[in-house]
């Protein structure tokens, strides 16, 4: 009797343990505005994952797009948008198409993302795990730039 009591309370500190590491494992990686430039850019810090170093930093650079698109910049110094560039309900599904080809692998994202701010010793922080390599990046978003070509690819409106 007192041999299954003691394996019933091992087990039941076993799955406690298990739950907080769970939990720990399972942190938010917010994207974090670090300042805003006179032309309306944005500087972020942004978190991407992956196996080598090099797809965590590319999709830390699709995160930031993404977050400025779809979510606002929330976290961090005060100055950044708070609200998202595309306030559309469902833009993300009803543009599907235009979207997956936009944030493929070298996509035309690229292009609205800038590495310019980013000191290569300091700007770049890493947190492994048994999965991967979890990596953030400085990165410069274009704002204005971004803007007009969803404009002009009439993702949204056009602000009069």
């Amino acid at each position: 009797m007192r041999r299954q009591v003691i394996i019933t309370m091992l087990a039941l500190l076993s799955l406690a343990v298990q739950a907080q590491v769970g939990q720990s494992a399972r942190v938010e990686f917010e994207t974090q505005c670090l300042g805003v430039e006179e032309d309306g850019s944005q500087t972020l810090r942004a978190w991407g994952f992956g196996k080598k170093k090099k797809d965590a930093v590319e999709q830390a650079m699709k995160n930031a797009v993404r977050d400025v698109l779809f979510k606002g910049i929330k976290e961090g110094m005060d100055g950044c948008n708070l609200r998202p560039m595309i306030t559309e309900v469902n833009a993300r599904e009803r543009h599907a198409a235009y979207f997956n080809k936009f944030f493929a692998d070298g996509g035309k994202y690229k292009s609205f993302v800038s590495l310019k701010d980013e000191n290569k010793k300091k700007s770049r922080e890493s947190v492994q795990s048994s999965l991967g390599t979890r990596w953030s990046v400085t990165v410069r978003i274009l704002c204005p730039k971004l803007r007009e070509q969803l404009v002009k690819d009439k993702i949204i409106p056009q602000v009069p």
